[in-house]
């Protein structure tokens, strides 16, 4: 099977494009570098040891992608592309709107097009809102704090009417918690261009003396020390969950919604003494007023993900905090 991946060599993207090429299956990727390198494609090339075919490219670009769809056979889509900071998108919020919803909607008609009706979405725990209550089931109300979490919620309901219309779909929607950690080999791993907006590369930059401080927003949250609480999980595990779900898409019609998280919930201050302890190195933070859009909570239950797709994570967070400081040292 030809699987195009859309935003491949970005932090979830490159890393499920690996575990695809040691699945057996043949990939065509595409990537604009807003918020990734170069250099990740040819880091998948040497980590599995196979090529595939690359192509820089914007998915607001409709002449570019329906050219893509022209020169491949492909079977599937597994759709990362899209901008993804939290407060930026609260910035700059038709900025998102424009790229993320756009964008994948130039894709799904090129997909319609071509009549290509398997698609795995990468979305995100954000379209719960602020949850009344945790761990998070997939069948809780849903809502978005931020124009980050409008645009992840747009396209699952752009992916369900989409299935309405036509039963012949088969879609898989991966609501993420918060992924972190990187590939064994130290190859590839989390590495946003410019300052990160995500905890571990910014605790993983203090570490090694790139950043001076990391801030800490908030902690006066209802948790047990004030700082948020959220579901970590390695990024490899996440993107066996994407192998797991394209099987399913490929076996049936219909669409699916599955939580990919651990089930469990660490603090701000519970990753930092984590990483001190697996890496040896002490953070040096300081505590900053919270950003808007953040929550106190926010955890899975991963109970369908298990039952469904037979997946469920296996990395704890003192191996993500000891795979992230490999890459960083790597860098």
């Amino acid at each position: 099977m030809a699987i195009l991946v859309t935003g491949g060599a970005g932090y979830i993207g490159s890393h499920t494009c690996v575990e695809l090429l040691n699945a057996g299956y043949e990939i065509i990727v595409f990537d604009n570098f807003i918020n990734s390198k170069p250099e990740v494609i040819q880091r998948v090339k040497q980590i599995t040891n196979q090529d595939f075919k690359f192509y820089e490219a914007d998915l607001l670009d409709r002449t570019a992608i329906e050219q893509i769809f022209r020169d491949n056979h492909i079977d599937a889509v597994i759709h990362f592309a899209g901008l993804k900071a939290v407060g930026e998108s609260v910035e700059k919020p038709l900025l998102y709107y424009h790229n993320n919803v756009s964008g994948s909607l130039v894709l799904f008609e090129t997909m319609a097009k071509n009549k290509i009706k398997r698609v795995v979405f990468s979305s995100s725990a954000t379209v719960y809102g602020n949850p009344a209550e945790v761990p998070i089931r997939e069948d809780f109300p849903l809502s978005a704090t931020n124009p980050y979490g409008s645009t992840k919620l747009m396209i699952e309901n752009i992916l369900r009417d989409l299935h309405i219309s036509n039963s012949e779909w088969s879609i898989a929607l991966l609501r993420y918690f918060n992924p972190i950690g990187a590939h064994k080999s130290g190859l590839i791993g989390e590495d946003p261009n410019g300052i990160p907006n995500n905890l571990m590369p910014y605790i993983a930059r203090v570490a090694a003396g790139q950043l001076e401080v990391l801030n800490v927003f908030g902690s006066d949250y209802p948790t047990k020390d004030g700082t948020g609480v959220r579901d970590y999980i390695h990024v490899v595990d996440l993107s066996l969950g994407h192998i797991k779900a394209l099987e399913k898409t490929t076996l049936t019609t219909g669409i699916g919604t599955y939580n990919l998280g651990t089930g469990n919930g660490y603090s701000v201050l519970d990753v930092i003494k984590t990483f001190e302890t697996a890496t040896g190195q002490k953070i040096n933070y300081k505590i900053a007023p919270r950003r808007a859009g953040d929550i106190a909570e926010c955890y899975a239950d991963p109970t369908r993900a298990k039952t469904e797709l037979n997946w469920e994570a296996s990395k704890d967070l003192y191996e993500m905090c000891l795979d992230s400081w490999k890459f960083i040292r790597n860098s």
